[in-house]
């Protein structure tokens, strides 16, 4: 596939998928795995027809790390309004660090009704 336009990869990843769907799988994890990639197939190469987008998740896994750990280390959140204001919080401060903002400014923004996301 070297060389190829986008369009000729993309056709060459379709049919190789193809060949994969038509398999049986025999037992139940792989049954259950061709069932989902069927259910996601349209959104398999989303990555393909958007460069922008990553091939994998990540940045989003690495991004709930954190989270995991907090709830880890203490038991988890013992009120609903903590949970959120934690993930509120996490949010904020992920995406200053994205943008090369200091946490406690874009936290400060936040406070004040501004936005922390560039635009444009």
């Amino acid at each position: 596939m070297h060389g190829c336009d986008s369009s000729q990869r993309e056709n060459a990843l379709d049919h190789a998928l193809n060949a994969i769907m038509v398999l049986a799988p025999t037992n139940s994890h792989g049954r259950r795995l061709r069932k989902r990639y069927g259910k996601l197939r349209s959104h398999l190469f989303t990555f393909l027809e958007h460069p922008d987008a990553p091939p994998d998740n990540n940045a989003s896994e690495r991004e709930l790390r954190p989270t995991a750990t907090y709830r880890k280390v203490t038991g988890g959140f013992r009120s609903k309004w903590g949970a959120d204001l934690f993930a509120g919080v996490r949010s904020v401060v992920g995406t200053a660090a994205r943008q090369g903002k200091n946490a406690y400014q874009a936290i400060c923004a936040v406070l004040t009704g501004q936005s922390v996301i560039q635009t444009g």
